[in-house]
C-alpha cells in the first residue's frame, strides 16, 4: 500500500483517533488500528474501521458532557 499524498510506504500502526462532536464535546479514541506513512506520517483507515469508528462516534453522541478517552474495541457487538 502506497500513500495518496507522497507515495511512500504504509506500514500498519496504532494511533489516536480525535473528533470534535456537534454538540461540541470532544472525544478520544485510543489505540486505533490504522495505516501510517513511513515517510510523511498520514494516518489513513481500513473500511472497517472506519465504519467502527462511525459507531463509536454516534454510540458517544448522546453519552457525551464534554469529554470522553475511550479504547478502541476489540470487537462492537
Amino acid at each position: 500500500m502506497t500513500c495518496f499524498f507522497c507515495k511512500g510506504d504504509m506500514a500498519e500502526s496504532r494511533t489516536n483517533y480525535f473528533v470534535t462532536l456537534k454538540s461540541g464535546s470532544m472525544l478520544i479514541v485510543k489505540n486505533v488500528p490504522c495505516y501510517k506513512c513511513t515517510q510523511c506520517g498520514e494516518i489513513s483507515y481500513s473500511g472497517t474501521v472506519a465504519a467502527r469508528l462511525e459507531r463509536i462516534v454516534d454510540a458517544m453522541e448522546s453519552a457525551m458532557t464534554e469529554i470522553a478517552v475511550v479504547n478502541y474495541p476489540g470487537r462492537v457487538a
